[in-house]
């Protein structure tokens, strides 16, 4: 049905993707491949030079972090292992789920949503931000 799904995920509340891992298998079936997206927020180091260094090292240990976490996910999936791929990427979740649909030509996105709160309806959510700027279709499991 679909040969290249993404699926942003955080992984450090898996509890909100694994909602969506059994939609996005069942869009892959005979032969899509997911790609699993954590996206770290980017950091200010422009404004903060004298601690560049620390912050470098900081990012390098949350990606290795989001890349374990994003490799032991793949173990929820029924899927054959080869067809999910990983990607760890810095900046807004929005811009990191257009910029990797482009690069893949994916054909969806997978995108786990909680219950709105009054916080969400003010501040909005990365799933809503997802929907209102992607350039491919997207499906959101609450």
């Amino acid at each position: 049905m679909y040969n290249t799904i993404i699926m942003p995920v955080d992984v450090f509340e898996m509890a909100l993707s694994d909602k969506a891992v059994r939609h996005a298998e069942f869009l892959a079936q005979q032969k899509g491949i997911i790609h699993l997206l954590h996206v770290l927020p980017g950091s200010a180091s422009m404004t903060m030079q004298r601690f560049a260094a620390d912050l470098r090292r900081f990012e390098e240990h949350l990606q290795q972090e989001a890349e374990a976490r994003l490799k032991t996910m793949v173990e929820h999936f029924t899927l054959d292992p080869s067809r999910i791929k990983v990607h760890v990427r810095m900046g807004s979740v929005r811009d990191a789920v257009n910029e990797l649909a482009e690069e893949l030509n994916a054909d969806v996105v997978v995108i786990g949503s909680r219950n709105p709160s009054i916080a969400t309806h003010l501040l909005g959510s990365n799933a809503s931000n997802v929907i209102r700027h992607a350039t491919i279709p997207v499906l959101v499991v609450r």
